[in-house]
């Protein structure tokens, strides 16, 4: 009995110094959670507040993210002002000086992503609009890398005793994406230049890299319902385009583009803007396996 107690304070203390050892990340959406568990390995445990399924710019704020975020070693943010509504207020109840904004253990996941659609002046007539740029970068893969290098930074900022672990699996990252990106962009190939309808403005870096042509939206503006007048535009649209697909998100309705498909015969698309949107969704690389084979399926 005495040996089984010794063997298993000895295994209890093992674990707990392991355990303490451990880098704690929060990352506010699961694209950023899968690529810093590749980043960190085993060095990290990772949590998200966002879920795959659920729409990153509203995000109800709960005491169990305040929790998180007081113990947490590092800070991943999408930025561009996506998660604005609840970030920002999270972390300043988290009281944990060492994920603040200009701390080391913040990171901006966005910084050096080429971004797009900048608007020239903030007119909230015009909607949902963005002041940084669309800050839906993570759809294209190669950002996928950019978003890499800036948590590599944030862990070698913290650790940096264990920099060359992180740089390995970043460029172990780096190879699969590029490795990926030829067969996504084989695969896509056949269908470039097809125009497609978009529920909502959070596809343009996926429709960059793939070659794809958004048409028009089944929101007149961004973040602003489908009307009437806008639902007998996009099917007008779809006539006269041939349109085969309108694709949205998990998080939005299907009852406008459901009147659109029963009018013209278009096919209804959700894909994952995020990692766990759906089960078979379970990493980064699954989120574009899962996208390209679903929408090359209704494409040919």
């Amino acid at each position: 009995m005495k040996k089984i107690s010794i063997l298993s304070l000895f295994f209890f203390c093992i674990s707990s110094f392991v355990f303490a050892d451990t880098i704690k990340i929060v990352t506010t959406t699961t694209d950023m959670k899968s690529i810093a568990e590749f980043i960190g390995g085993n060095k990290v445990s990772v949590t998200s507040i966002a879920t795959g399924y659920q729409n990153p710019h509203f995000v109800d704020p709960k005491p169990s993210y305040i929790i998180s975020l007081t113990k947490a070693d590092l800070y991943v943010t999408v930025g561009l002002d996506l998660e604005t509504g609840w970030s920002p207020q999270l972390l300043s109840s988290s009281r944990n000086t060492k994920i603040q904004k200009g701390a080391a253990g913040y990171v901006d996941a966005s910084e050096g992503v080429n971004l797009l659609q900048v608007p020239t002046a903030a007119n909230r007539a015009e909607g949902d609009i963005h002041i940084y740029g669309n800050p839906h970068y993570w759809l294209d893969p190669l950002n996928g890398k950019i978003i890499a290098r800036n948590i590599a930074n944030g862990l070698e900022r913290i650790d940096p005793s264990n920099r060359s672990f992180y740089e390995a699996n970043l460029v172990s990252f780096n190879s699969r994406i590029d490795l990926k990106l030829k067969e996504w962009q084989g695969k896509m190939a056949p269908y470039k230049g097809s125009k497609i309808i978009a529920y909502h403005n959070e596809w343009v870096y996926f429709e960059t890299r793939f070659g794809l042509q958004i048409v028009d939206f089944m929101e007149p503006k961004p973040g602003i319902p489908p009307t009437p007048t806008q639902l007998v535009k996009v099917i007008k649209e779809v006539t006269a385009n041939k349109i085969k697909v309108i694709i949205s998100s998990p998080y939005f309705t299907t009852s406008s583009s459901d009147v659109v498909s029963k009018q013209t015969g278009v096919k209804e698309l959700t894909l994952a803007t995020s990692v766990g949107a759906f089960d078979q969704v379970k990493d980064y690389f699954g989120l574009f396996d899962y996208n390209i084979d679903h929408l090359i399926t209704v494409l040919k």
